[in-house]
């Protein structure tokens, strides 16, 4: 049975013409009144899937550190702005704040937290999850409060709209939804917006995507951390160079879904391109650092002493459940090297926490 997006979008596109992948996949996840981000509750074990901390406190736990060192790194500014973009149900910010207030709790009781988000009913969530920490929400990253960043945005970029640009019969398509017999199809049309300068040459039938929306965030990061200063995180799963593939998929119910079944019920994402991020954030004016992969970002950052430590005091399922916990955040069959860490900072910064002078980034 059709869902209520569904039926409103096959309207629209049978009065209007096919659109635009990034369009629709804005429409399916945030349409106010249908969209999944805005109506579904995805995360957990009830939900449609697990994020890295869910799965593990020692997670938010280890990026709450990170966060300490950079802030000590940075001469303990009083007016410090931590941040986090897309906090779903507030459960990394907890962990994270928890670390902070033990190994650095100056910087908690001097400077701001911010969580950006614009969903009400997730802010609800999130507010009741930090009850008893002073926090702020922001709709978006250009109304956080002014002051040098820690920003943390974990499996956001991963969300955001795509454009997919394919090669067919020696000429450049753009992948847009349309309608065929009363039901939602993919169709190519003629390109409606230019192809971006990096895209690689591509072959027959070869498809190249490319997140607009999260270039233009990065950017928008990358300028504010150049000018007021700071440092922001990014953790997601994706690719390290740009190239041609086509990788977007539907999750429900923490299985593959159809793409064009149940809009608005089931996520949309899409692998990061990591290269296109970093290159984005330095025309911004940021420094970028890698992508390395979570596996080396979390084992830099002191995973197996926290883990030790927990250990020993864990009765055998607990231990059990932690050391389970441990390798399906840093085995590299599961998802230690899939998913990646890029660190932007400001251009006057030394090599960030968690991140050696090898790392920075070479456009």
């Amino acid at each position: 049975m059709s869902t209520a997006l569904e039926e409103a979008l096959i309207a629209e596109i049978t009065a209007d013409g096919p659109l635009p992948l990034d369009r629709f996949m804005r429409r399916a996840l945030f349409d106010p009144a249908h969209g999944y981000y805005t109506t579904s509750e995805p995360f957990g074990v009830a939900g449609d899937f697990i994020t890295a901390p869910e799965i593990s406190q020692m997670f938010g736990e280890l990026l709450g550190l990170w966060a300490a060192d950079m802030w000590q790194r940075m001469g303990a500014p009083e007016n410090i702005v931590l941040a986090e973009i897309g906090p779903g149900r507030g459960t990394l910010m907890a962990d994270a704040l928890r670390a902070i207030r033990r190994a650095a709790p100056q910087m908690l009781a001097t400077g701001t937290v911010c969580l950006v988000e614009a969903s009400p009913r997730l802010q609800a969530v999130q507010a009741e999850r930090l009850a008893g920490h002073q926090i702020s929400f922001a709709d978006r990253v250009g109304k956080l409060p002014d002051g040098p960043l820690l920003l943390i945005g974990n499996e956001l970029l991963d969300a955001l709209p795509i454009r997919q640009i394919t090669m067919q019969d020696g000429e450049l398509k753009e992948r847009c939804v349309g309608v065929s017999d009363g039901r939602l199809v993919f169709v190519d049309e003629p390109l409606v917006f230019e192809a971006p300068e990096d895209m690689p040459v591509l072959k027959d039938a070869e498809t190249f995507e490319v997140s607009e929306e999260g270039r233009r965030l990065v950017e928008a990061i990358g300028t504010r951390l150049a000018v007021q200063g700071g440092a922001a995180l990014f953790i997601d799963y994706g690719h390290g160079e740009t190239a041609a593939g086509d990788t977007l998929q539907a999750v429900r119910r923490h299985a593959f879904h159809p793409i064009l079944a149940d809009i608005g019920s089931a996520d949309l994402t899409a692998h990061v391109d990591f290269a296109a991020m970093a290159r984005a954030a330095i025309h911004g004016g940021a420094k970028a650092f890698g992508p390395i992969s979570q596996r080396d970002l979390l084992r830099r950052l002191g995973v197996e002493p926290r883990l030790a430590q927990l250990v020993a005091k864990a009765d055998p399922p607990t231990r059990d459940a932690l050391v389970g916990a441990y390798h399906r955040l840093t085995d590299p069959d599961r998802m230690g090297t899939l998913f990646k860490a890029l660190c932007l900072t400001s251009p006057n910064m030394d090599t960030p926490t968690a991140y050696v002078p090898d790392d920075a980034f070479q456009p």
